[in-house]
């Protein structure tokens, strides 16, 4: 069984600022700043990583980038999900072939009032039996054009041996407390939501797969640490220090707000693809603000 326990960065996407292109030398530089703090490993493809504005090759380009970088003791995971059952096998194929150790995939959702039950388990049961690595369910926040899984289908899809667990992006301790309930013993919960990880921890979540861990991997993973230490005043203090950064950066600016952050890091964030624009100027003096009050701007040279 695969150990999900801690966090995930859901890497950031550098592009090259004259072509447009991937730029996986500033990919590789990040996952190096990344890979110095004890996170459990990585996400390429992700919704932090711009993954629908993404082409098919640059997926894969991306993850070999990555590969490269992740070290052995760590995790290389790929979201790989599409609309079509076929195409999300061929993803998940692809993503074994260049490395990835297990692989996020989201409900198809275009046809959403078709995606009963009845089909998403089809259609998840199909990839779990053809996927060679393990595959983690993804609840994608509400707020985008998606579906909400239904606990009894998650706890029947997380009897399936190579289904091991589920990244939950609604933000409620409840339905995650719910499915820690019902689900199946070793099958591990992450959360989307860095204001809430301790929180998470507390009802049986094992780690999360964070936007915020982009800016504060240390912190972050050091909740996780905390709380396996037995030491829920240290876990606490850094939930302070993260679920700011979290609420006023990455839930308010999105990706734009991330990549302007991790630039004012010293790190490579750089512009967003089209559609999306840039942070303004006016969230960036808020997000300064808030890195400012976290301590972390300090560590720039």
């Amino acid at each position: 069984m695969i150990a999900l326990d801690g966090v995930f960065v859901p890497a950031a996407t550098p592009f090259d600022p004259v072509t447009g292109e991937v730029d996986t030398v500033a990919l590789r530089a990040n996952l190096r700043a990344w890979f110095s703090h004890p996170i459990r490993g990585v996400v390429m493809g992700g919704s932090t990583g711009e993954a629908v504005l993404l082409d098919e090759d640059e997926r894969l380009t991306l993850l070999e980038a990555a590969r490269d970088v992740v070290p052995g003791d760590r995790l290389l995971v790929a979201g790989t999900g599409a609309e079509s059952t076929r195409a999300t096998i061929r993803r998940t194929r692809e993503a074994a072939d260049r490395g990835a150790d297990a692989v996020l995939v989201q409900p198809p959702a275009f046809y959403r009032g078709a995606m009963t039950p009845e089909r998403l388990r089809v259609h998840y049961l199909a990839l779990a039996d053809a996927s060679p690595v393990p595959v983690i369910l993804y609840q994608v926040p509400l707020r985008f054009s998606t579906l909400e899984f239904e606990t009894g289908l998650i706890v029947e899809l997380a009897n399936h041996g190579n289904i091991v667990g589920m990244k939950d992006s609604r933000g409620s301790l409840e339905l995650l407390g719910d499915i820690a309930s019902a689900a199946p013993r070793g099958f591990q919960l992450l959360v989307g939501t860095g204001a809430r990880l301790f929180a998470a921890l507390e009802v049986g979540a094992v780690g999360g797969i964070l936007g915020v861990a982009n800016l504060v991997p240390g912190e972050s993973a050091g909740i996780v640490e905390a709380v396996k230490a037995g030491n829920p005043v240290a876990a606490g203090r850094l939930q302070e220090r993260v679920a700011p950064l979290h609420d006023g950066i990455v839930g308010a600016f999105g990706v734009p707000g991330v990549k302007r952050a991790l630039d004012m890091l010293g790190m490579h964030g750089g512009m967003p693809r089209a559609p999306l624009g840039p942070a303004p100027e006016k969230a960036a003096v808020r997000i300064r603000e808030l890195l400012e009050a976290a301590g972390v701007l300090a560590r720039v040279s």
